[in-house]
């Protein structure tokens, strides 16, 4: 699960606020956030919109030499693909914002860093979040942990689980006062297995919706049925 925050200015409108907003892993440990303005590009609808990263990633050491691991980078084109929109149901809206990058955490009472790379493309209806865990636990675990009696199912031939959380929307005031946060909108997350044994570690997609309402699962599997094939390494966990 994750780490990364990101931050963007709402403009003047609102008093020289800055606002983030956030989904609050539940096993991570760790807070992951999302923009909530277009991309560098310009204005929604002028062009499309890249790929694109503000820093160079922050991995473990050796991690480049683990087999298997992916990018921010490489995650954030195998999910900006151009009929991403038309997967999530919202044929004809464009991208406003697409960015890949990674970051590490440790877990609480460990030493060891854990790679967290993620993406993300944000539509004018839906947002969507892709993260590679590399945490070691299986889905299997992973779903007991989350507690709220989500079965396990088989997704693309490997253990997959759904499960529910929620945006956290925050707020910060660039004169250096205290930020403010307050519940943000419903999310929905598929779990996918790294390999069809579930020895350890996954696939998280995230999706929620501008207007508040609870994504589809069918909408998730639609797009986790396209986007995980294509990620680099992913035949090799089959």
């Amino acid at each position: 699960m994750t780490g990364d925050v990101g931050t963007i200015s709402k403009g003047a409108a609102w008093g020289q606020g800055v606002t983030a907003v956030a989904l609050i892993g539940v096993l991570g440990g760790g807070l992951w956030a999302v923009g909530e303005a277009v991309g560098s590009t310009g204005e929604a609808g002028t062009k499309p919109v890249t790929c694109s990263g503000e820093q160079a990633e922050k991995t473990p050491t050796r991690a480049a030499d683990e087999a298997g691991r992916v990018t921010g980078a490489q995650l954030c084109a195998a999910l900006h693909r151009p009929d991403l929109a038309a997967l999530l149901g919202t044929p004809g809206e464009l991208a406003k914002n697409a960015n890949g990058g990674g970051s590490t955490f440790k877990p609480v009472g460990s030493d060891k860093e854990i790679h967290t790379p993620s993406a993300e493309v944000e539509f004018e209806t839906y947002t969507v979040h892709l993260t590679a865990s590399y945490d070691r636990l299986p889905v299997a675990t992973s779903a007991a942990l989350l507690g709220d009696g989500t079965p396990l199912r088989t997704v693309l031939g490997r253990p997959a689980a759904f499960y529910s959380d929620r945006t956290l929307s925050v707020s910060f005031r660039l004169d250096g006062s205290k930020a403010q946060s307050r519940p943000g909108v419903p999310a929905r997350v598929l779990m996918v297995a790294r390999d069809a044994s579930d020895g350890g570690d996954s696939f998280e997609l995230t999706l929620w919706r501008t207007d508040g309402a609870v994504p589809d699962d069918a909408v998730l599997l639609r797009v986790a049925g396209q986007v995980l094939p294509t990620v680099p390494g992913w035949a090799a966990g089959g």
